[in-house]
């Protein structure tokens, strides 16, 4: 029920075995509206401030064969694995946050100051590849 009501309190945390952690990853998309949008990882310990540990980080989606070689897919959950990887394993808080806030900044609003891209996903009509390009460039100026 936490997880629906009140996501913020577990802050991005859940750790469970893979089978069940694979329903609640799934049910949790919702939250902030697809599946494409989430990164996930597999760590080998508990990073903190002062250490890191090795993980395996991926998107909650798999690969998506149903929609593989369109250009439709949502690469964000894949560059915010991405971010995670940077924080937890190679202790690069700076760059992470960098990734995040690029990413926040694309999926903005225009009328806010940002891009406003969307993939098909979300209700909108940019490519994979835009979505991607569109990111990195943000990201240049942030770093």
């Amino acid at each position: 029920m936490v997880m629906v009501s009140n996501p913020r309190k577990l802050n991005g945390v859940i750790l469970t075995e893979n089978m069940f952690g694979d329903i609640l990853s799934d049910e949790s998309s919702v939250i902030p509206g697809s599946l494409g949008l989430l990164p996930s990882a597999s760590l080998a310990g508990a990073p903190s401030q002062t250490s890191t540990c090795s993980g395996l980080y991926e998107p909650i989606h798999g690969s998506a064969p149903d929609i593989a070689g369109q250009g439709i897919a949502n690469p964000i959950g894949t560059i915010l694995s991405a971010a995670m990887l940077l924080r937890y394993s190679l202790g690069m808080e700076r760059e992470a946050l960098a990734i995040e806030n690029a990413v926040r900044k694309v999926l903005d609003a225009e009328d806010i100051g940002g891009s406003g891209f969307r993939t098909k996903d979300l209700g909108g009509d940019k490519t994979t590849t835009e979505i991607g390009a569109e990111i990195a460039k943000v990201l240049k100026t942030l770093l």
